[in-house]
C-alpha cells in the first residue's frame, strides 16, 4: 500500500487493510480543505452489495480497532460493501493541524459520503465516532437503514453514577488525563486504553498505563501490533493535541463544549449537539422511519450506564430488540466483541 500522506505510521500490520481496498480522498472544502483522509472502501462479494456498511471511529483509536468485526463481515460471505475511514489526525490520514472535535470530524465525513454517494447504509458507530457519525448526517438522514450503537452517546451525558470527570477513579479521571500526561508520552496511554481498559483495578491499570509509555518513548512497540498502531498515529505532537482535546470535552460529553484553538479561534459544537439531537429521533424513531437498531455496550463505562442506554431506548425503542450488555468488558467493546457485532449488522431486519 501507497501511503499517500503525513502520517507518522509507516509500519503497518498486514490486516491493516483488505488488499486492494486503500483509498484516498482529498477534503475539498472546510477548515481541512487539501488534507488526504484515508478510507477502506471494500466489496465482499462479486455479487451487487445489498447494503453499505459505514463504521466510524471514535478517540483515541482509528480504523484499525474494527479488524475484528470486518473481518467477520468478510468471513460471512454476505454481499456488502464495507467502508471506513480514519479521520483527520488518526490512523493513515493526514496530520491534524488544529485541535479537533466532534463537529470537524462530521464536516468532513459529511464531504466524504456525498463523494461516495453512499446509500442504504448501516452506520457503526463507536465513542466519538456516534456525534460524528451521525452528525455527518444531518441533512441526509435518509441515507441511513440500520444503525449499531457501541458505546457512545449523542445525548447529554446524565448526572447519575460514573461519568468521564469521576472515572476510572474519582481523584484521576479521565478527563484530566491531557493534563498530567506529556504529549510525548500520549501515544502510550491510548494503547493503553485500547488493549487493556476491561473491568480492572485503577492503580493496576495505571501501573500498565506507565509501563506502555514507557515503551512508546523507547520505541519499543513491536511494529505491526496493533499497540503499535494505535500508539504511533501520535507520535506526532499534533495528532497527540487534537486526540487530547477530544479527551478534554468528555466531562462536556453531548451538552456542548466551547474551547479555543490556536490557529482558529473559538469552536463551539453546541449547536451541531442541538441538531443531531432533535434530527436523530425525529427521522430514525417511530415518529420518523423507525429504523432497526442494535447495541452492543461494554459496561465498565460512563457511555453504558443505565441512564444513558435509556436514552437510546427513549429516542430509538427498537434498540431493545437487539441490546447486549457485556459486564466483563470495557469501553472499546469492538476489540473484544467484534463477532458478535457483525451478527448484528448482519442479523438487523429491514424498518419495520
Amino acid at each position: 500500500m501507497e501511503i499517500q500522506s503525513n502520517t507518522p505510521l509507516s509500519s503497518l500490520p498486514d490486516d491493516y487493510c483488505p488488499a486492494g481496498a486503500d483509498r484516498w480522498f482529498q477534503i475539498p472544502d472546510g477548515l481541512d480543505a487539501g488534507k488526504q483522509l484515508f478510507y477502506i472502501d471494500h466489496q465482499t462479494s462479486h455479487d451487487r452489495p445489498d447494503r453499505t456498511v459505514l463504521f466510524v471511529h471514535g478517540n483515541p483509536e482509528c480504523s484499525y480497532t474494527y479488524r475484528r468485526c470486518r473481518d467477520a463481515l468478510i468471513e460471512s460471505g454476505a454481499a456488502l460493501r464495507i467502508v471506513i475511514p480514519d479521520h483527520i489526525g488518526f490512523g493513515l490520514s493526514d496530520q491534524a493541524d488544529f485541535e479537533m472535535v466532534d463537529v470537524h470530524h462530521a464536516a468532513n465525513l459529511a464531504l466524504l459520503i456525498r463523494h461516495l454517494d453512499l446509500q442504504n447504509i448501516t452506520l457503526v458507530v463507536h465513542d466519538w465516532g456516534g456525534p460524528i457519525g451521525i452528525g455527518s448526517f444531518a441533512g441526509m438522514m435518509d441515507r441511513v437503514e440500520r444503525l449499531v450503537v457501541l458505546n457512545t452517546t449523542v445525548f447529554p451525558m446524565p448526572p447519575d453514577g460514573i461519568r468521564y470527570n469521576n472515572w476510572p477513579a474519582r481523584w484521576m479521571p479521565w478527563s484530566v488525563f491531557p493534563r498530567l500526561m506529556p504529549d510525548a508520552t500520549w501515544g502510550g496511554v491510548a494503547a493503553t486504553v485500547l488493549e487493556d481498559a476491561d473491568p480492572q483495578p485503577f492503580l493496576r491499570l495505571a501501573a500498565r498505563s506507565a509501563r506502555m509509555q514507557w515503551r512508546f518513548v523507547r520505541r519499543a512497540i513491536e511494529p505491526g501490533t496493533a499497540g503499535y498502531v494505535f500508539s504511533e498515529q501520535f507520535r506526532s505532537r499534533a495528532n497527540a493535541r487534537s486526540s487530547q482535546r477530544n479527551v478534554l470535552q468528555t466531562p462536556s460529553w453531548g451538552h456542548g463544549y466551547r474551547y479555543t484553538d490556536a490557529r482558529h479561534g473559538v469552536q463551539d459544537n453546541h449547536a451541531f449537539y442541538a441538531t443531531l439531537q432533535q434530527a436523530l429521533p425525529a427521522n430514525w424513531g417511530p415518529t420518523g422511519r423507525n429504523i432497526p437498531v442494535s447495541g452492543h455496550f461494554g459496561s465498565w463505562d460512563p457511555c453504558a450506564k443505565p441512564s444513558v442506554i435509556q436514552q437510546w431506548r427513549n429516542a430509538l425503542p427498537r434498540l431493545d430488540e437487539d441490546l447486549h450488555l457485556y459486564p466483563d468488558t470495557g469501553h472499546f467493546v469492538e476489540e473484544s466483541k467484534g463477532e458478535a457485532i457483525a451478527a448484528s449488522i448482519l442479523a438487523t431486519r429491514h424498518p419495520g
